[in-house]
C-alpha cells in the first residue's frame, strides 16, 4: 500500500494546494495532508482551523485524511506509516530548497522518497503569503481560493464583502 503525506503550512489553503492534493491523491492509495504547526510563523488561522477547512476542502476524495503535527516531516511520516513525501514546485526557485528538504528527509529516514509535483500553470504565482496580502488590503482573493476559505480570510481581517 502506497501511503503519503503532503505537509505544509496550508495558511490558507489555495487552489494551487487543492490542485497538488488531488493529483497526488491519485497515485497513492492514502494521502494524509499534514498540516504543520509552526512555532516559527504567525499563522493567519490555527492549526484545528486549517486541518477543517481541507477536511472540507477535500471531503470528496476517500482517500484522503488530514491532520496536525510538528516536528520532524520524516518523523511523522514514520509515525503515520507514509514512505513518500509530496512536494509541489511553482517554479525553478522552489526546487533549491525543496530538494535540500527533500534530501535532509532521506537522510532522517532512509524509507522517505519525495515525489515533486509541478504546479498547474495557472497556480504558478499563487501562495498563501500572496493570497494573505492581497486580503489584508481587501482585494479581491476568489481566483486563489474556494469560497470558504475566501469567507474566512476576510473575516480574519475583519473585512465585509
Amino acid at each position: 500500500m502506497k501511503r503519503a503525506i503532503y505537509p505544509g503550512s496550508f495558511d490558507p489553503p489555495t487552489f494551487g494546494h487543492l490542485d497538488i492534493i488531488e493529483r497526488s491523491a491519485r497515485m497513492v492509495d492514502e494521502l494524509n495532508v499534514a498540516v504543520l504547526k509552526n512555532s516559527a510563523k504567525n499563522p493567519l488561522f490555527s492549526a484545528e482551523e486549517r486541518v477543517s477547512m481541507i477536511k472540507e476542502l477535500t471531503s470528496h476524495l476517500p482517500n484522503v485524511t488530514v491532520s496536525s503535527f510538528d516536528g520532524l516531516t520524516a518523523d511523522y511520516a514514520s509515525q503515520t506509516g507514509a514512505t513518500i513525501v509530496v512536494r509541489g514546485l511553482r517554479a525553478v526557485t522552489d526546487f533549491e530548497y525543496e530538494l535540500q528538504i527533500a534530501q535532509t528527509n532521506h537522510a532522517v529516514n532512509e524509507q522517505i522518497d519525495t515525489i515533486f509535483l509541478m504546479t498547474n500553470l495557472k497556480y504558478s504565482y499563487l501562495s498563501s503569503t500572496i493570497v494573505k496580502e492581497v486580503a489584508s488590503y481587501g482585494g479581491d482573493i476568489s481566483k486563489f481560493v474556494p469560497d470558504t476559505v475566501r469567507d474566512s480570510v476576510y473575516e480574519k481581517y475583519q473585512i465585509m464583502r
